[in-house]
């Protein structure tokens, strides 16, 4: 049999990364794009729907679709930007950073347990290959 390719093996990982992530927000009932989304809150706090469009780097119609579906799911909030009376923050509610939390720290877990099968100077290895590659 052929040994795969460096590119097939990079992708064959990515893919088992993305199903384990999907299956680890399956309790929690948020997609992939939502948990982005609740994801920069917690890390940046409350902003203007644009800058969370730029930091999903998708179109800010597509990330007013995410915080609809997200604020009818009472896990964000629409707030008035007391700095400037036309625009809109949104926010995070408790619902939306304990279920933040909760995906990040079962994503957390489950990249443990994938990771697990190296020792920690290939882990670190692996770490250092992949950050010069971002």
């Amino acid at each position: 049999m052929e040994e795969e390719s460096l590119h097939e093996a990079f992708w064959a990982v990515s893919r088992r990364i993305r199903e384990h992530a999907k299956r680890e927000m399956e309790p929690w009932g948020v997609a992939p794009s939502q948990f982005r989304a609740l994801n920069v809150l917690l890390s940046h706090g409350e902003m203007r729907l644009s800058t969370l469009a730029e930091h999903l780097r998708i179109a800010p119609r597509s990330a007013t679709e995410v915080v609809d579906d997200l604020q009818e799911r009472g896990l964000v909030e629409r707030r008035p930007d007391q700095g400037d009376r036309r625009a809109t923050l949104v926010a995070l509610t408790d619902a939306g950073r304990a279920t933040g939390d909760g995906i990040r720290a079962a994503r957390a877990a489950a990249s443990e347990r994938l990771f697990a099968a190296l020792n920690d100077t290939d882990r670190a290895e692996l770490g250092r290959i992949l950050r010069s590659l971002v």
